[in-house]
């Protein structure tokens, strides 16, 4: 239990980060590299807003109104000035550095002893703290992963899948392409942004830093989720991007427990995480290689 708490709130919470990257690169097939700027944004400006005397609740919402906007504007890079969309997500992450420092004043605020909307809203139900957070997070992400779901199902939700399918059809069918794939990302990184914030409140800080490999754990999860689940539609695609999420979190935190047996320690993270994202990219040509000999 000492470890499996942790890592189903830490994977809901860091899910919605999940769900951002799951949009960009499954539904919009867009290479957005900006979310490693739209996390951080986001926790800085909850923590900025927060320490300012600010609700949590509504320094969460302005949070992600901020990665929105971030978002909608690497779209409008890369569709109306017709940057390529790698770069745009570039450009919009390496702008948001300076920006985030900007906005906290500082590299790092803390909030130890601040509200958080987490924590909140814990003692608003009355429930323990141990699991109460887990019940919390579980509301809050399932019902925003409920939202996106009948969200896809709508005529614009239906025609941003398309677009990312295939976008000459779509505007064949008189949908601007270009209007879908801005506002798709303005979702995509209105979600990191919300992930960034409530991490920040969980952590107890916000740092400048804090964004570095974002893409990559959302990409693990998305991986790992689809590898297990398979899935076939929205709904389950979502489920899986979650499980994903928890089960990548889980890992990470049983390397940093007992990776010391290893030889690993507290900074060999990022290398931790570059492993469990690599193993899931291996495993689908490994199992079929397997099958293979075996037939």
């Amino acid at each position: 239990m000492t470890l499996f708490l942790p890592a189903v709130e830490q994977g809901l919470i860091y899910g919605l980060m999940a769900l951002g990257v799951y949009i960009s690169f499954r539904v919009l097939a867009f290479p957005d590299l900006s979310v490693d700027g739209t996390f951080p944004l986001g926790a800085a400006v909850a923590a900025t807003l927060i320490i300012a005397g600010w609700d949590p609740f509504l320094a969460s919402l302005v949070a992600a109104g901020a990665g929105m906007v971030a978002g909608a504007f690497t779209g409008i890079l890369s569709t109306k000035f017709r940057i390529q969309g790698l770069l745009a997500g570039v450009l919009t992450m390496i702008m948001l550095y300076s920006i985030n420092l900007r906005i906290m004043g500082r590299p790092n605020l803390p909030l130890l002893g601040r509200p958080s909307a987490l924590s909140t809203a814990v003692e608003a139900l009355g429930l323990p703290y141990t699991w109460g957070l887990v019940v919390v997070a579980a509301i809050l992400v399932l019902g925003i992963k409920l939202i996106l779901d009948l969200f896809f199902h709508t005529e614009i939700g239906s025609a941003m899948r398309a677009t990312g399918d295939n976008p000459h059809m779509v505007q064949a069918f008189g949908v601007n392409p270009e209007t879908m794939v801005i506002l798709g990302l303005a979702l995509a990184n209105g979600l990191v942004a919300l992930s960034g914030a409530l991490v920040a409140q969980y952590s107890g800080f916000a740092d400048v830093g804090m964004g570095v490999g974002t893409i990559v754990a959302g990409l693990a999860s998305v991986i790992v989720g689809e590898m297990l689940l398979r899935p076939r539609g929205v709904f389950w695609a979502t489920v899986a991007v979650l499980l994903g999420s928890s089960l990548y979190r889980g890992a990470i935190l049983v390397a940093l427990r007992y990776g010391s047996v290893l030889g690993f320690t507290a900074s060999d993270l990022k290398l931790l995480t570059a492993l469990v994202v690599l193993g899931a990219l291996m495993a689908p040509a490994i199992r079929a290689r397997l099958r293979g000999e075996e037939a």
